[in-house]
């Protein structure tokens, strides 16, 4: 059964490390897997009051959420935790109160810097998020530094050590999500 992955990507920068690094993973990936990037730029940041008639971006968003049955973080880090825009999306996609699109919905995430820990302040600020929203998260562990020496001009992957732990994590990810969706209706 083919399993529909929602993609985030929590820095939106042109030429993102972590884009890349998503890119890397989805062609490491066993079949199966339906990868789709979801994205999170054009976000009117979140406010109660635009609920009563919510921007089309928030619809759209909450619409391709609702259609994943899994959901792929790749983050940078910024200041030891997740990038404000990343944090705005779980925000719109969570509300309004007791309608969140992530609920159940099974997790992994792969954070990734230029420094030496990969990102692993915003991987943990943001896995105290998805236990709240109620995401059981892949417990693996998974941090990517120096990743601005990982690509060619091209944005390839070009080592092929984190190309085989990409392969293995989207391994991983991959019998989670079949140990831990919920049941698709019939």
């Amino acid at each position: 059964m083919n399993r529909k992955i929602a993609v985030i990507v929590g820095s939106l920068r042109k030429d993102s490390f972590n884009r890349k690094l998503a890119k890397a993973l989805i062609a490491a990936a066993p079949a199966g897997l339906d990868f789709s990037f979801v994205e999170i730029g054009d976000l009117p940041f979140f406010n109660q009051d635009l609920e009563a008639a919510p921007p089309a971006s928030w619809t759209r968003f909450r619409n391709e959420l609702k259609a994943a049955d899994a959901v792929l973080f790749v983050t940078a880090e910024y200041n030891r935790s997740v990038p404000g825009v990343l944090k705005n999306a779980i925000d719109v996609g969570s509300r309004p109160y007791g309608q969140s699109v992530f609920n159940g919905k099974p997790a992994a995430v792969l954070s990734s810097s230029m420094g030496a820990i990969g990102g692993f302040g915003a991987n943990h600020h943001l896995r105290q998020s998805l236990a709240f929203l109620n995401m059981p998260t892949l417990p693996n562990e998974a941090y990517i530094g120096a990743a601005h020496t990982l690509f060619d001009d091209a944005g390839a992957l070009t080592n092929d050590g984190t190309r085989q732990f990409l392969g293995q994590f989207a391994t991983a990810f991959a019998a989670w999500i079949e140990a831990n969706a919920p049941a698709r209706a019939a």
